[in-house]
């Protein structure tokens, strides 16, 4: 593969870097997470709670680089048109005929922000999966695809249950990687705090556009993997599995259901597009664990042990990490 397109997307990393951390203070791994899936071409769940940046985080890297913004507010009356769009009757102004036309929802954008997905119905989460899915959109028995690059970035909040909609676990296995927003340090809030009382108001600039983005999307396909990296990827992703003989003591006890093929792709596709956004030709181990938290911990179903016992998902995935050796 030819070297150009690893120098620009490395080039990109530091570029789209620096303009995001004018606005954002700190989360460097969430915001590589993030690029890392609109490299892979998947769709990233976002879990915090509220009041740490994630809209405006999301916002940012829109901007910098310079895709079509979209932000839908799932709440509980939110209709599944509400977010893919209708068809309309409307009056033709040549002829004078009455005819449908379709008015394109929110969901028509290069970047979608589902904000608190967990708030509308299933029916209407649905709507948003399948187009997330298929990417089209079908609407009155005609089909309308959505244009390329498409990134869905959905927020969850993890402590406010009551009036929810918990995705169900085939739902979540449609999200390429699940990113925890954790709370900023001492010195960053203190700069955050700082910042946004003030009349600071920075610029952004642009770094990649809609073309090279999705010439770089192609780029990630290409990228060679050594068997090794390949079988460690598919060995960590089977261990999770109770019922696989390579499967630790903790897995047997803690994990219900483990990860399916889909988390092998995953930990494969985004390694690919890490080495490439440190600037290197093909992937290593080290990638594979780096993604191993965000490509695994919503693909582990725990058991009710693992819930009296204190342990979570990213707890399963550490001991996945310790069990499964490298060749």
């Amino acid at each position: 593969m030819d070297a150009d397109p690893i120098e620009a997307m490395a080039r990109a990393r530091l570029s789209i870097m620096e303009q995001v951390g004018k606005v954002i203070v700190g989360q460097e791994e969430v915001i590589e997470d993030l690029l890392i899936g609109l490299f892979a071409q998947g769709h990233c769940l976002f879990i915090g709670v509220p009041g740490l940046g994630k809209t405006l985080l999301v916002h940012t890297v829109a901007r910098a680089v310079a895709l079509e913004f979209s932000r839908i507010q799932f709440t509980p009356d939110l209709m599944p048109s509400d977010i893919t769009g209708t068809d309309i009757l409307d009056t033709d102004p040549e002829t004078g005929q009455r005819c449908y036309r379709f008015v394109p929802g929110p969901i028509f954008a290069n970047v979608v922000l589902a904000d608190e997905i967990n708030r509308a119905p299933p029916k209407t989460q649905s709507a948003l999966l399948q187009a997330m899915q298929e990417r089209q959109v079908t609407a009155g028995g005609r089909t309308y695809p959505l244009e390329e690059p498409f990134f869905v970035l959905a927020t969850q909040n993890p402590i406010e249950q009551e009036g929810t909609y918990p995705l169900p676990e085939a739902q979540l296995d449609r999200f390429l990687l699940s990113v925890h927003v954790g709370y900023p340090a001492h010195d960053e809030e203190k700069r955050i705090v700082a910042e946004t009382t003030s009349a600071y108001a920075p610029e952004i600039e642009p770094v990649l556009d809609a073309r090279e983005i999705t010439t770089l999307q192609r780029a990630v396909r290409e990228v060679p993997v050594g068997d090794h990296v390949l079988d460690y990827a598919v060995r960590l992703a089977r261990a999770s599995r109770p019922e696989d003989p390579i499967a630790p003591e903790g897995v047997r006890r803690w994990v219900a259901w483990g990860a399916g093929p889909r988390a092998s792709q995953t930990l494969i596709l985004t390694a690919k597009a890490r080495a490439m956004l440190y600037g290197r030709p093909v992937p290593s181990i080290e990638d594979v664990q780096a993604m191993a938290r965000p490509a695994l911990r919503h693909r582990i179903i725990t058991s009710f042990a693992a819930e009296a016992d204190e342990v979570t998902s990213d707890d399963v995935v550490q001991s996945l990490l310790e069990a499964v050796r490298e060749p």
